[in-house]
């Protein structure tokens, strides 16, 4: 009896011999699929942060331009609405200066760097604005009559004749519209 006791001990370690190299080898088996997927995983890992770098590189790139574009905009709207707002302007107050001194034949455009800053029916009432705007009361000077004026640049203050037209009915006749 001590015999078939020992050869069913024997054969149940050799079944459980068989059954641990079994899942030895299955363990092997996962070992390396788990190296081959971390490898994978490490690869797209590397390529995600590549792709995430080039995207904030591109995300910056685009945010400075569109901040550079806001700017261009925002001073090309500005300079678009003082035209407009300079020409309004020169209208409104050439009429003004029409109506209030119908026997003036010209008026006289103050100019501060070469843009347009008001206009009077005298040039004394324009130095007298311009003096008030902080520009020097002694440093007018007066071209010889047919001289060329200096470049707007050149000249802090400016004060130009503007003319009317000889008399009324010529002023008439140049706001009347012509067909071509």
């Amino acid at each position: 009896m001590l015999r078939i006791l020992r050869s069913r001990t024997l054969r149940a370690l050799r079944a459980e011999l068989a059954q641990t190299r079994t899942e030895l080898d299955q363990a092997r088996t996962d070992v390396l699929r788990a190296g081959i997927d971390a490898a994978i995983v490490t690869d797209s890992a590397i390529r995600a942060e590549t792709t995430v770098e080039e995207l904030r590189e591109a995300l910056a790139r685009a945010t400075a331009d569109i901040a550079r574009a806001e700017g261009e905009l925002l001073g090309l709207r500005s300079h678009a609405l003082l035209d407009t707002e300079d020409r309004a302007v020169l209208r409104t107050l050439l009429r003004t200066a029409r109506k209030q001194a119908a026997a003036l034949d010209r008026v006289y455009a103050l100019f501060h760097h070469g843009r347009l800053h008001s206009v009077h029916a005298t040039s004394a009432d324009a130095e007298a604005a311009a003096e008030s705007e902080g520009a020097p009361r002694d440093g007018w000077t007066s071209l010889a009559p047919g001289s060329a004026f200096p470049p707007a640049a050149e000249v802090t203050w400016r004060i130009q004749p503007l003319s009317f037209g000889v008399n009324k009915s010529a002023r008439r006749a140049a706001d009347t519209p012509t067909a071509a």
